[in-house]
């Protein structure tokens, strides 16, 4: 079953709360501002804009500590996520307390993730120096500039198809606080353009990141390719949880984890949506859950229509 992306409903380990403007006057009952993340979203009723603009009057926002950003569209344009991210930049100094962001909380029946247009990252790293989680969804348009940031813990990008530009970004990027990472890189025909060459380099740069815990490389076409640069790359021995699933992994990629460096540390090892046949996962299964590590190994479903071929589980 392909996998698709639906809104969030914990996000910074809080529940997710839709916030909604009181009708005719009538201030509707809120959460306390620290209680829940706080989501904001557009309806074909209610543009993002003067939604917006209710939630700064009506929330503490001083005391907000999660924020969720969901459509922001009345009519899809092209005008991507820039406009809401000018808008929240404009009142940063109105979150003093911001400690996690979910930008485009969006699910399929809103948007397909690879139309989704995103923005510049780096206002938003630079707004929040204390932020610690940091969620995106969707690829096109995602930008940011090599930078240091001293709190970013969580970092978690969600696509059908990553840019290799911001991925080789992060590797020049100094993320000393990292503890978890996921990204998902996605097809060529989305996107997709980063090679095995920035994995390598985003590798080699997590090696200094003593906090990293977690790693996710998933939901790409040439799954095989990170499989084999995970194996080499000595940022895996620091880690508990490795996520390579979601993607077009093969009997190659399969070789190349029993092959290369131990994975008998790792508590979790995620290779759901995999292509291995049942000997090589079977082989990975005999290496690693007798040292007690929990493996995913739930197979791709093969499509009758095309049966060869191999697919991401997150494209379109």
């Amino acid at each position: 079953m392909r996998y698709h992306p639906s809104h969030l409903k914990r996000f910074h380990d809080l529940p997710v709360h839709d916030y909604e403007p009181g009708q005719d006057g009538r201030r509707r009952p809120l959460p306390e501002p620290a209680a829940v993340a706080w989501r904001v979203r557009a309806s074909w009723e209610q543009p993002f804009e003067p939604l917006w603009r209710c939630f700064l009057d009506d929330v503490r926002t001083e005391d907000v500590t999660a924020l969720v950003l969901g459509a922001w569209w009345e009519e899809w344009d092209e005008h991507g996520i820039d406009p809401v991210l000018g808008l929240l930049l404009a009142e940063a100094r109105r979150f003093p307390r911001l400690r996690a962001l979910f930008l485009a909380d969006v699910e399929s029946e809103e948007s397909e993730i690879s139309w989704i247009r995103q923005g510049d990252l780096t206002g938003v790293l630079r707004a929040w120096p204390e932020l610690t989680e940091l969620g995106v969804r969707g690829g096109e348009g995602l930008r940011i500039e090599p930078l240091r940031h001293d709190r970013l813990r969580t970092l978690r990008v969600e696509s059908g198809g990553l840019p290799a530009e911001p991925v080789r970004a992060l590797a020049s990027c100094s993320l000393p606080a990292l503890n978890s990472l996921d990204l998902w890189l996605g097809t060529a025909g989305y996107g997709g353009d980063c090679t095995a060459v920035d994995v390598k380099a985003l590798l080699s740069t997590l090696g200094r990141c003593a906090g990293l815990r977690h790693l996710g490389l998933k939901n790409s076409d040439f799954q095989d390719a990170v499989a084999a640069a995970v194996a080499e790359a000595p940022a895996v021995a620091g880690l508990t949880s490795l996520d390579l699933g979601m993607g077009t992994l093969g009997d190659e990629g399969g070789a190349a984890l029993l092959s290369g460096q131990p994975l008998t540390h790792l508590r979790h090892l995620g290779l759901r949506h995999h292509f291995m046949g049942e000997e090589m996962a079977q082989r990975l299964r005999g290496s690693l859950e007798p040292h007690g590590v929990a493996v995913d190994l739930t197979p791709a479903r093969v499509r009758p229509y095309r049966p060869e071929s191999r697919y991401v589980a997150v494209g379109e």
